[in-house]
């Protein structure tokens, strides 16, 4: 048996390149889903496995990020002068998801420099780890899954997804065995590769941004050096301590993940996470969903329009 999760860290210093020039002046992880921020999502799924003690690691224009997980005191007093109480416990909402610390990475040099920023916040116990581009489902309690499992078997926990072929080259990826007793989805990690090459992935089970660390990963990734793109992976510090089980804080497990996971990442993936769960909102998404099916089946939702000044040319920006 090992120390309860009681802390989460939660990455948050990247330039959101992909989403440019949306992410110019706005930090990624703002972005909306649907109604509320994409990090937003984040830290509840961390308050539903119990973890109340949360940790950014930021870099600059940030700010957005403190603000929103902030007071807003003029905006709060306005909406109850209007007796708008309904927006009133919305914006309220964001400030009261436990209590959110920030600290700034200083330059980008890559997830396991952020995770190692975090160690005199974190202490010796085992902490979450949860990217923000990852959303799960609140219906499929992963991280719960993998606080359990790490209780059960000590070390690091890492969640698995399968994914297509064709794909794994753009994650990490696992090499895994079973364990004995343990249910299917449950599973030994034999060793990491970060991005493999096409046709050199160990597996179809791609490492997906959640995870359980042990407090010994501070000390592996202090002497773990740049790895892949230039920068201090956490694939390496997890490889290091998959290959040597016995020692303190050794070994990783991995958890199967089968359910719904948002991709808020990659622009496409953003939009289907923008349907999926537009279309379960409780205040428009059976509307969203009628007007979705009838656009679907429109001359414009089958591609039969098209804007005769641009037919044929590249899509245009700016002035």
């Amino acid at each position: 048996m090992t120390a309860r999760v009681r802390k989460a860290v939660i990455p948050a210093a990247g330039l959101g390149t992909r989403f440019l020039p949306s992410t110019k002046a706005i930090p990624k992880e703002m972005l909306p889903v649907v109604d509320k921020p994409a990090i937003q999502y984040v830290v509840e799924e961390a308050e539903r496995a119990g973890i109340h003690d949360i940790l950014m690691v930021t870099g600059r224009n940030k700010a957005a990020l403190e603000d929103h997980f902030d007071r807003h005191w003029e905006l709060e007093q306005a909406l109850e002068r209007k007796g708008d109480h309904m927006r009133l416990r919305r914006v309220q909402k964001s400030a009261n998801l436990g209590n959110v610390h920030f600290i700034r990475q200083g330059e980008p040099r890559g997830l396991g420099h952020a995770v190692l920023c975090a160690k005199t916040h974190v202490g010796d116990a085992p902490f979450a780890v949860l990217l923000g581009d990852d959303l799960i489902d609140q219906r499929d309690p992963l991280l719960d899954s993998m606080i359990e499992t790490q209780e059960r078997y000590g070390g690091s926990v890492v969640a698995l997804m399968e994914v297509p072929e064709d794909q794994i080259h753009l994650y990490g990826c696992a090499a895994v065995s079973s364990i004995d007793g343990a249910d299917e989805q449950i599973v030994r990690v034999d060793s990491l590769v970060e991005k493999p090459a096409i046709g050199e992935a160990p597996s179809n089970l791609a490492i997906i941004g959640r995870y359980v660390l042990a407090p010994e990963i501070f000390e592996v990734l202090q002497h773990t050096g740049p790895g892949r793109g230039g920068e201090i992976q956490l694939t390496d510090a997890l490889l290091e301590m998959a290959a040597d089980p016995q020692r303190p804080g050794g070994g990783v497990t991995g958890v199967i993940f089968g359910g719904r996971r948002y991709d808020t990442g990659d622009r496409l993936d953003y939009l289907k996470a923008m349907v999926r769960l537009g279309v379960r909102h409780g205040d428009f998404g059976a509307d969203f969903r009628a007007w979705l099916t009838s656009w679907i089946d429109s001359d414009e939702g089958r591609g039969r329009l098209v804007d005769a000044d641009r037919a044929g040319e590249p899509e245009q920006h700016g002035g």
